[in-house]
């Protein structure tokens, strides 16, 4: 039987299980840390040499320059073309889906002009470059392309980078099928730490970058977090998160096949049920027995939900969105009856999946919103990943003569209240006499 965490909210210990639950320490490994360090500062100083070592090296290839690396329109073209009917059709009604949702998001410049002629307002520019990690190997997502090239695109960003390392020089045709749909403009095969550094950086044959994102191990998390100021960074994520909010109307199948669906990727990926129902959570139980051998990755999913996950039973859907928001998580799903209701009481959460249709692997794919969300709680400060991350507002002040009269007083008054004299004779010179 798996030993799945029960909890109810009338044990008078609950608030302590709860946080244990939640605890969760990211703390970073020493020997990834000290690795990543020498790895970005040998790239910062001799560029391709260093990245064409480590890819070598690590990748178990054996090319003499990036040049050899980067690969052609053409090759994603015929990669797209290559792909079986079936996977075709689904790669390109998923990108169509997701390029609709986010067109949506794109922001608009704005100004307003005050009675003495003075304009205000906002520019909205795309960034002009952006680099796009992408897992290799064993671990391709093809997924994760549109999710973030498809946004990136959307907002206008000129040039898009990607690099996905080809270990023994395996390339996945889905994953290059996927950056020919999303317009991806370059494709290195490179990875790793190294790959990360070459887009902060810049070397002689990648170009340097004003944002990177995109999934990536331990070293790459590790990476991106390391150049975070010299490029910008999409987000440092987490392990994968799934709360369901029941009400025992749901198929206890589907409920646990729902919590899988994040347990499986891997050991500390987090999945948890809140239920008003004890005798649902039994048939819960029951199902995760029943269905679990059936599972590929059926070790990983049993040490995911005996060490960091919970079934949890509450007094009333008040007390399940209450423990949600303070879970704040990745996904959450409102498997209940009447669910559109409870939408608004859920105020921190990466995606909220509404009824016993809508699986939370539909997001990952196909549904249209992205799905790359916050994890660990940040879900109560960040937002998923959008156009809006691809887009820079700069702020327009344009001050009329008149205008100048009054707002110089008030900066004059305020910038000698501040004892910054300079800032305030900027604003007097202005003064008509």
């Amino acid at each position: 039987m798996v030993a799945i965490k029960r909890l109810a909210t009338v044990d008078a210990d609950f608030t302590a299980k709860m946080d244990a639950l939640l605890a969760f320490e990211a703390a970073q490994d020493e020997g990834v840390e000290r690795t990543v360090v020498s790895i970005l500062a040998d790239v910062k100083a001799r560029g391709d040499a260093a990245v064409i070592e480590c890819t070598n090296k690590f990748d178990r290839l054996s090319v003499n320059g990036i040049a050899d690396l980067e690969l052609t329109q053409l090759e994603m073209q015929q990669a797209l073309d290559g792909l079986p009917a079936e996977q075709r059709q689904a790669l390109e009604a998923a990108a169509h889906r997701v390029r609709i949702y986010h067109e949506k998001q794109r922001l608009e410049g704005w100004s307003y002009t005050e009675a003495d002629g003075t304009m205000l307002g906002q520019m909205i520019t795309p960034l002009d470059r952006v680099g796009l990690y992408v897992p290799g190997g064993k671990a391709a997502y093809p997924s994760s392309v549109l999710m973030n090239a498809i946004p990136a695109k959307v907002a206008g960003v000129k040039e898009l980078i990607m690099v996905v390392p080809t270990p023994g020089g395996e390339k996945n045709a889905l994953v290059l099928a996927a950056a020919c749909l999303a317009g991806v403009d370059r494709v290195f095969t490179i990875g790793g730490a190294q790959a990360v550094g070459a887009l902060a950086y810049g070397t002689q044959t990648v170009p340097q970058v004003d944002k990177i994102v995109g999934p990536g191990n331990a070293y790459v998390a590790c990476a991106k977090r390391r150049v975070f100021g010299i490029v910008g960074i999409d987000m440092v994520a987490g392990p994968s998160e799934i709360l369901v909010v029941a009400d025992g109307t749901s198929d206890p199948d589907w409920v646990a096949m729902d919590l899988f669906s994040q347990a499986e990727h891997d050991e500390l990926a987090q999945s948890i049920l809140i239920c008003t129902d004890a005798a649902f959570i039994d048939r819960v139980q029951a199902s995760i027995e029943k269905l679990l051998p059936t599972m590929p990755r059926r070790e990983v999913i049993e040490t995911s939900l005996t060490d960091r996950g919970a079934m949890i039973l509450v007094r009333d859907l008040e007390e399940a969105c209450a423990i949600a928001n303070r879970v704040a998580p990745e996904h959450l799903e409102l498997a209940l009856a009447d669910p559109d209701p409870w939408v608004a009481k859920i105020h921190h959460a990466g995606a909220i999946f509404i009824g016993h249709y809508t699986s939370e692997s539909l997001g990952d794919y196909c549904a249209g919103p992205n799905h790359v969300l916050p994890t660990s709680g940040s879900a109560r400060f960040s937002s998923p990943l959008g156009v809006y991350d691809f887009q820079k507002r700069t702020s327009l002040i344009k001050v009329s003569k008149a205008g100048a009269q009054t707002l110089g007083k008030i900066a004059s008054t305020l910038a000698h209240g501040e004892g910054l004299p300079a800032h305030a004779k900027s604003a007097e010179f202005r003064l008509e006499k």
